[in-house]
């Protein structure tokens, strides 16, 4: 069974950075994509960035500059840098395998204020 741990979320301000972090538990890691989705209250889940097993990344053209995705898989771990943050970002932030989709955390929210 997959578990997510996400966590590194928190209130900021415009501008500012956030570096959330997602453990994975129980499934193999390291030859997966794994990608980080964002829910915003009333709004459908939006998978914002992606990162292969060969480190290729994807991101929306809303993040697209502003966001970096990264893995450890030592650590079975996926990172997502988030700067120049917008109000606009403010969702609750999970992390999944897009491509095979398993049980979702808990999430982190994040929260930008103007």
């Amino acid at each position: 069974q997959v578990q997510f741990v996400e966590s590194g979320g928190g209130v900021v301000q415009a501008g500012g950075s956030l570096r959330l972090s997602c453990a994975a538990s129980g499934s193999t890691f390291s030859a997966r994509t794994i990608g980080w989705y964002r829910q915003a209250p009333g709004k459908q889940r939006e998978l914002v960035a992606t990162i292969s097993a060969r480190s290729s990344t994807n991101y929306a053209d809303s993040v697209k500059g502003r966001f970096t995705i990264s893995r450890d898989n030592a650590k079975r771990t996926v990172y997502l840098q988030m700067n120049v943050l917008k109000p606009e970002d403010t969702a609750v932030y999970l992390c999944n395998f897009p491509l095979t989709l398993a049980p979702w955390g808990q999430g982190t929210q994040v929260t930008v204020s103007s």
